[in-house]
């Protein structure tokens, strides 16, 4: 495949895409294709220690690491953390923001989440979808061609509706890429998330020790954020996809639903941007 494909990864928060699409972002990077990740607000919210101000500009220096580590852009909007709405200003910006980027992939959260970011993000990237090739909408940018394929990552809500995997995709062979990326949000994964699980003490000191943490046991203090068991969830898929051998060997996966607001998913189209 020589044509080069942009993924655009789009997370309400600075880790959000990292954890969510990482594997898919390097299995895009390695192949030669252009990945953007953007988080909607600043990450200035989740912290149990720092105030807004230091911490937005952290995390700022967070992404910047993960886009080194995975040679990616890494943009972050000026909207603080917990304070997202869906309204028509923020709509026209996400607008703006696509079509600069002009993605052939772009993915992001459903709106059935127990965060409102999460929820506002998903409803913003809905909102604008079908709006990135109308012309006359937000007319001081040009107008995309054609309307980019749009996928939910996985997560695991019931309610109204459970998340239903398209593609699941094999990303074993950069999993550690992916953790890599991971370990650069420090603030996030080595502070804040195990103090709302309750196992800071658990995190090592050592730079080297709680990265190897991240990878083993203390992976489960993610449980409610990460790609956790999405190989078991999905086994069927993977074997489908893979074969039945080789499904079944598979360690480390991500999944997309692919929604009804962008363009449909044809088989060229499944060709050319889920290659591996």
């Amino acid at each position: 495949m020589s044509e080069t494909q942009h993924l655009l990864v789009i997370g309400a928060h600075p880790d959000d895409c990292s954890i969510k699409a990482g594997g898919i972002a390097a299995k895009y990077v390695e192949a030669g294709h252009d990945v953007t990740f953007l988080s909607v607000t600043d990450g200035s919210a989740g912290h149990h220690e720092m105030n807004r101000k230091k911490l937005a500009a952290r995390r700022k220096r967070e992404t910047e690491a993960v886009a080194e580590t995975l040679g990616i852009d890494y943009d972050v909007f000026d909207i603080a953390d917990g304070l997202l709405e869906p309204t028509l200003a923020n709509r026209k910006k996400l607008i703006r923001y696509i079509r600069r980027v002009d993605p052939d992939l772009v993915l992001g959260p459903r709106p059935n989440d127990y965060h409102p970011d999460h929820r506002y993000t998903a409803q913003l990237l809905r909102d604008a979808a079908y709006s990135l090739i109308v012309p006359n909408i937000v007319p001081d940018t040009q107008p995309m061609a054609s309307n980019p394929v749009i996928g939910y990552v996985a997560d695991h809500f019931q309610k109204p509706e459970a998340f239903e995997p398209d593609v699941v995709l094999d990303v074993s062979d950069v999993a550690e890429r992916k953790i890599d990326a991971m370990d650069c949000h420090v603030s996030q994964m080595y502070e804040w998330l195990p103090y709302t699980f309750g196992e800071l003490e658990n995190v090592p000191e050592d730079a080297d020790a709680r990265r190897e943490w991240l990878t083993e046991a203390g992976v489960d203090h993610l449980s409610a954020n990460t790609e956790i068991n999405v190989a078991d969830r999905f086994r069927a898929e993977l074997k489908d996809r893979y074969g039945e051998d080789a499904g079944a060997a598979v360690d480390h996966a991500e999944a997309v639903e692919i929604s009804e607001y962008g363009a449909p998913l044809t088989e060229d189209a499944a060709e050319r941007l889920f290659f591996f």
